[in-house]
């Protein structure tokens, strides 16, 4: 396969554009980090991001993690009635691990 055809794929697939398109909002890297590093639940992530100066809301945090969890990168796991933290999943680690290659590759 060339790239152009690759290209076409990626922006033609179902689950390749979906993943692209969560990929490109506001803050969805942060929080496919934040899973590889078990921290799925808003207090643990809210504290990390903090630590590091940065912010991140608790809606933009909750609505990433929704979109993650329905591409199949998360599953949530219910606390109480409202409230529930996120685990990644096999596929999750692997896009984690690709994302942390292509930014190795950058440096």
């Amino acid at each position: 396969m060339n790239v152009e055809e690759k290209i076409k794929r990626i922006l033609t697939d179902e689950k390749l554009s979906a993943i692209k398109a969560m990929l490109e909002k506001d803050h969805a890297i942060d929080c496919i980090f934040l899973l590889y590093m078990n921290r799925g639940k808003w207090k643990e992530a809210k504290e990390f991001m903090k630590n590091l100066n940065l912010t991140l809301s608790d809606g933009t945090f909750r609505a990433r993690m929704m979109e993650i969890e329905d591409l199949g990168l998360a599953k949530s796991v219910p606390i109480d009635p409202l409230k529930k933290y996120y685990v990644k999943t096999e596929f999750g680690e692997k896009v984690a691990k690709l994302l942390l290659e292509f930014f190795d590759k950058l440096e």
